[in-house]
C-alpha cells in the first residue's frame, strides 16, 4: 500500500500536496485506502494534506467513498477533535449519494457535534450544514431546528458568534421552501448585534437578499 506522507508546516504548503493526492487517486482509486489511513495519523504533516484531499475527493467521487460511510461515522466519535471534524464534513458531502439513508440513522448523534467540546468541530459542522439542507431536503425541518438551537449549546458568546455566521450561510440554502422563515429571519436579525464583524456582514447580506 502506498502511503502519502509529506512534510508540511503551513496550509500554503499543504494545498499543492493535497492536489497531488487528488490527481493520483483520480487516476488510481485503489489509492483511496492510503488516504483513509492517513486521516487518522497522529502526524499533522500526514493527516492535514490528506484531509484537504478528502474534501475535494468526496465532492468529485462521492459514490466511491460512500461505502466508507461507517468509517467516517466512527471518526465523528473519535477522542481526537480533528478526526471528528473530518468525519462531520465528509458525511455531509456523502449525503448527496446516501441511497441507503444512513444519515437518518445517525441524525441525532451527528448533531451532538454542534455542542462539541471543541468549537472547531462545531464550526466545521455548521459550515457544511448547507449541504445537508441541499442534499436532504426532506429533512429540512429537523435540520433547521437543530441549527436554530445553537443558542442552547455550551459555547461561550464570543465563540458562538462565529458559529452563528456559519449557520446563517447554511440556512440560506432552500430558505424559500422553509417552514421556518419567520424563525430564521428573527435568528439572523439578532446577529446584527454580534461581536463578530464577519457574522454581522453575513446577517446583513442575508437580510438584504430578502428584499431583492
Amino acid at each position: 500500500m502506498v502511503t502519502f506522507f509529506f512534510l508540511m508546516s503551513t496550509k500554503k504548503e499543504a494545498v499543492p500536496l493535497a492536489k497531488k493526492i487528488v490527481e493520483r487517486v483520480l487516476k488510481d482509486e485503489a489509492l483511496l485506502s492510503s488516504v483513509y489511513a492517513a486521516l487518522t495519523s497522529k502526524k499533522e504533516s500526514e493527516r492535514y494534506p490528506n484531509a484537504l484531499a478528502m474534501e475535494e475527493l468526496v465532492e468529485k467521487i462521492p459514490e466511491k467513498i460512500y461505502p466508507k460511510f461507517d468509517f467516517f461515522r466512527e471518526l465523528t466519535q473519535s477522542e481526537n477533535a480533528f478526526h471528528r471534524a473530518i468525519g462531520a464534513t465528509t458525511i455531509a458531502a456523502l449525503t448527496k449519494v446516501d441511497t441507503q439513508h444512513k444519515f437518518e440513522e445517525i441524525f441525532e448523534q451527528y448533531f451532538q457535534l454542534l455542542d462539541d467540546q471543541s468549537v472547531m468541530v462545531a464550526r466545521y459542522l455548521s459550515r457544511v450544514s448547507g449541504k445537508l439542507l441541499q442534499y436532504k431536503p426532506e429533512l429540512q425541518d429537523p435540520l433547521t431546528e437543530k441549527l436554530l438551537g445553537i443558542d442552547e449549546t455550551h459555547h461561550d458568546p464570543d465563540k458562538k458568534g462565529l458559529i452563528w455566521g456559519d449557520i446563517i450561510e447554511a440556512l440560506s440554502v432552500n430558505f424559500e421552501r422553509s417552514h421556518y422563515k419567520d424563525e430564521i429571519i428573527e435568528f439572523v436579525t439578532r446577529q446584527l448585534g454580534s461581536k463578530s464583524p464577519s457574522t454581522v456582514k453575513k446577517a446583513k447580506a442575508f437580510l438584504n437578499n430578502l428584499d431583492t
